[in-house]
């Protein structure tokens, strides 16, 4: 167990996006603030330290309900591309967070800032995601629901891990995080940043460098995982739903993982213990920060940040 001062001093935390719009909740203004006083009161041990602190976020239940928001009133009102969506509700998930944040720190006497940028995330134009889509957006239908929504909106619809059935997006690999350097500044002179929201608006880039935004939305603990490594920050907080990763989930010999290396997380992943629509894509982005150079990543419930980060709960992947 570690002590405050033993604490990273850098670190990139990832909140799943349903930290931000959780699944019980309509979603309207009201509950979408409530929301996010909640999520800044559980960052707010780690907002006060005198740390370097990056945070992103999720968005797939928010930018599921864009899509098909426009796509209810699109006899009216032409639908945006799914990149406009993906930047939408980055902007709108930043805008919240950023400002509770800040509130609680004010609340607390202390003005450190907190900035939230848009950010685009480069992907490979060829990335073989474009052709199977993956990724789960949006509320959870029935079956008999899906089938007709995905027949009256052409979406590809599929069940998500027994909880229901969910659109299913493109969701490929990110590259390249766009003004990475801009991130690097800001937190070096203590701000605290919000970056790469919803995994990042998703462009493609030419041979003469000019972007264009593509239909996907890019897994956030990626992102985060590939943020932190530019970076060279050694430890990545993934916060989500659960206090700690479990073999055998669901089952009678079920059994919470503490402190794991980074080779036996990726024999228990081959051996399928982590559904892709759940515990999936924070393992893969565990195993691609410590392969890309970080120290240990983290995974645990929102409300034990720092109890996480001290090594009092969650699970600890090391090299």
């Amino acid at each position: 167990m570690r002590t405050l001062n033993d604490v990273p001093r850098r670190l990139v935390v990832a909140i799943g996006g349903n930290a931000v719009h959780p699944e019980d909740i309509r979603g309207t203004s009201e509950e979408q603030k409530s929301v996010a006083q909640i999520t800044a009161e559980a960052l707010l041990p780690l907002a006060q330290l005198d740390n370097e602190l990056v945070i992103t976020h999720g968005n797939g239940p928010v930018v599921g309900k864009i899509m098909m928001r426009q796509m209810l009133t699109m006899s009216r009102i032409p639908p945006m591309d799914m990149d406009i969506c993906v930047a939408h509700s980055q902007g709108g998930i930043g805008y919240l967070l950023m400002q509770a944040i800040e509130n609680a720190l004010r609340e607390q006497g202390n003005q450190r800032h907190v900035a939230s940028l848009l950010t685009q995330v480069e992907v490979d134009k060829d990335d073989p995601a474009f052709k199977n889509p993956t990724k789960f957006v949006g509320p959870f239908f029935s079956e008999d629901e899906a089938r007709k929504i995905g027949a009256e909106l052409n979406w590809a619809m599929r069940e998500d891990s027994g909880r229901g059935w969910r659109h299913v997006v493109p969701s490929p690999k990110p590259k390249h995080v766009c003004d990475i350097s801009l991130v690097d500044a800001l937190v070096k002179r203590g701000t605290i940043v919000i970056a790469g929201g919803g995994g990042g608006v998703p462009v493609v880039r030419d041979a003469r460098g000019v972007r264009t935004g593509v239909p996907a939305v890019i897994d956030k603990d990626l992102t985060s995982a590939h943020i932190a490594n530019v970076l060279g920050i050694e430890e990545l907080l993934i916060l989500t739903a659960v206090p700690r990763v479990a073999v055998n989930f669901g089952k009678p010999n079920k059994r919470d993982l503490d402190q794991v290396s980074l080779e036996e997380i990726k024999a228990y992943h081959r051996e399928g213990h982590f559904p892709p629509g759940s515990m999936g894509p924070k393992v893969d982005a565990a195993i691609r920060f410590l392969e890309g150079g970080g120290k240990r990543a983290i995974i645990s419930h929102l409300d034990c940040a720092m109890a996480a980060l001290r090594g009092e709960t969650g699970t600890h992947v090391v090299q």
